[in-house]
């Protein structure tokens, strides 16, 4: 779908929220220190999919978090769902059943988890949201995720950066996530009032070899299409290696902040083409969560409903500087 200028009424799917905090980035922040008796607590985890980079570093997050307040490994359990809601639902049922006092979980399908969550709290499990949140919190104590909305303004105003007036620049989505589709939101509004052919409304599904095929396609259509922005960094490899085929001076901005993503726009020949990187703070993310967790428990109380962690640009300039943190 080709857009000369972007109408606001193109921006879908975006969620108001009432309590809302925004945090720097909290991956390197100092060590959690909540003192309370947990040695009742029994938690269960449930991340997206092992397969993704992103994940791996919340699950390393959550078990820094649950470190650093004093559970022993047996009193916590992490597993993913593989992006999809029924094996989220049935993780949620296990860990109920195992009589799990708390469960946090990323809802990849917002409303598909909801019925779950609901179930759970209805046998008062204490519900806890993180990375992708819930169609509805009602029965969701606090969530804490990347504000991609914002994150995706930083994109569509990397396109800008990247380009010129009358270009054409596209982004690849993944409206299937409320995470990824909110970075679409937020890039189409960043490219509101800009002088910019945009081209979007595609679903990657997740996949690096259906982004490909997706940027191929635009290619043949535009090759003169001057940057991209992805919303998830397999959607910026598949886009990177159809670039590149190609030939074109297409330019590549990717959104996680995961060390291959750094790694190419480090490299000699891939940095040509992959220039930018929205980044998030998994590590951040599941230490979050896991305080919110403590402190619900210690104090009845927890800093907020909805605490988001801004997302911030990485370039070849401080690529470097990331990968060693």
């Amino acid at each position: 779908m080709k857009l000369k200028k972007i109408a606001a009424s193109t921006l879908v799917g975006v969620m108001m929220v009432t309590s809302l905090s925004a945090v720097a980035m909290a991956g390197n922040s100092k060590p959690l220190e909540i003192e309370g008796d947990f040695s009742e607590m029994n938690w269960g985890f449930i991340v997206g999919s092992y397969e993704h980079v992103f994940y791996q570093k919340v699950d390393e997050g959550i078990r820094l978090g649950c470190q650093e307040i004093g559970l022993q490994e047996d009193q916590y359990n992490i597993t993913d769902c593989n992006l999809e809601a029924d094996k989220a639902i049935n993780a949620i049922q296990n860990f109920t059943a195992n009589k799990c006092n708390a469960i946090a979980l990323a809802c990849n399908d917002a409303a598909g988890c909801v019925p779950g969550i609901n179930e759970a709290a209805a046998n008062g499990v204490a519900m806890f949201n993180f990375d992708s949140k819930a169609a509805d919190l009602t029965n969701v104590i606090s969530f804490v995720g990347t504000d991609n909305f914002q994150g995706g303004v930083l994109g569509g105003e990397e396109l800008i950066r990247l380009s010129e007036d009358g270009d054409t620049v596209a982004i690849i989505g993944n409206p299937e996530s409320v995470s990824t589709l909110d970075r679409e939101n937020g890039a189409l509004q960043a490219l509101e009032e800009a002088d910019r052919n945009v081209l979007s409304g595609y679903n990657y599904e997740g996949d690096a070899n259906r982004a490909q095929e997706i940027m191929e396609t635009i290619l043949v259509a535009n090759p003169d299409c001057a940057a991209v922005f992805c919303a998830g960094d397999p959607a910026a490899t598949g886009a990177m290696a159809a670039i590149k085929a190609a030939g074109s001076d297409c330019k590549v901005v990717g959104f996680d902040g995961n060390p291959e993503a750094l790694e190419a726009m480090l490299d000699a020949e891939n940095g040509k083409t992959w220039v930018s990187e929205i980044a998030q703070d998994p590590v951040g993310i599941g230490r979050g969560i896991v305080e919110q967790m403590a402190k619900y428990f210690t104090t009845g109380e927890v800093d907020d409903q909805v605490i988001m962690i801004n997302p911030y640009i990485i370039t070849a300039e401080n690529a470097a500087e990331e990968l060693g943190k």
